[in-house]
């Protein structure tokens, strides 16, 4: 699949991979023409230093996410690992075999070259962006939030722009994701700390569909989609994504 990402990157970014180790000559690297920053590096490594079973070697495509919590799951994921030889600043290592589709790589690409381009280009160069928020039920009714309107304001999640979609997850008792959402308006000014709770700024939200209870339980995004925790806004699982549409 190496192939299909060099000819992904060049159609789409204008790439061309760059060889630069005399040791190590299939190792690639994709990086952006104006500040020289890597958004993608191939490389062929042993089978078993990735935990495979099997003799020979693999391809892999490093690159660098943005959430911390979304790369923790996916490194759970069939196909996914952590950074090889380059696990800081949330890289992750995807195996170019067909274990993971080819429009996940393309996916997690557009990620990587957002992440890594320059700071003035980042929030417009990143695509839409899919988000889980956590609704605490003790702090807000989020059951009967679109009771009566289908735009509402929310807290403002760290990375999340205009154009990203939420699913609101209520915690315990709930334990469900009951609503998907488009983020229509963001750095909405507000000030509140109380009750262990500290709001500095909302986001308006639009309702898209709404889940019952029983469809998207914690149970589930456990045990079917490696989601063990649901502290803050963290990305989803492209698996999951099918699923919620």
């Amino acid at each position: 699949m190496r192939e299909d990402v060099f000819q992904y990157a060049k159609g789409k970014y204008k790439t061309e991979p760059e060889y630069l180790w005399r040791r190590f000559p299939h190792y690639a690297v994709l990086r952006h023409e104006d500040n020289r920053k890597w958004y993608g590096l191939i490389m062929d490594v042993p089978r078993e230093n990735l935990g495979l079973h099997g003799e020979g070697r693999v391809d892999i495509l490093n690159v660098k996410l943005a959430d911390t919590a979304y790369a923790d799951m996916l490194i759970h994921q069939n196909g996914y690992f952590k950074g090889y030889h380059i696990s800081r600043g949330n890289w992750v290592s995807v195996l170019l075999d067909g274990t993971v589709p080819m429009k996940d790589i393309q996916s997690l690409l557009a990620e990587s070259y957002a992440v890594t381009s320059k700071k003035y280009r980042k929030q417009k160069e990143r695509p839409p962006k899919e988000w889980l928020v956590p609704a605490n039920p003790k702090h807000y009714d989020v059951i009967h939030a679109f009771d009566d309107k289908a735009e509402i304001d929310w807290k403002q999640g760290r990375g999340i722009i205009v154009g990203d979609t939420v699913y609101l997850y209520a915690a315990a008792p709930v334990s469900a994701i009951l609503f998907k959402c488009s983020v229509i308006k963001t750095d909405i000014p507000f000030d509140y700390a109380e009750k262990g709770l500290t709001i500095t700024a909302l986001m308006k939200i639009k309702l898209l569909k709404r889940y019952k209870p029983d469809e998207f339980p914690f149970a589930l995004l456990k045990g079917e989609y490696g989601i063990y925790a649901v502290r803050g806004p963290r990305g989803i699982p492209h698996s999951l994504s099918e699923m919620l549409k």
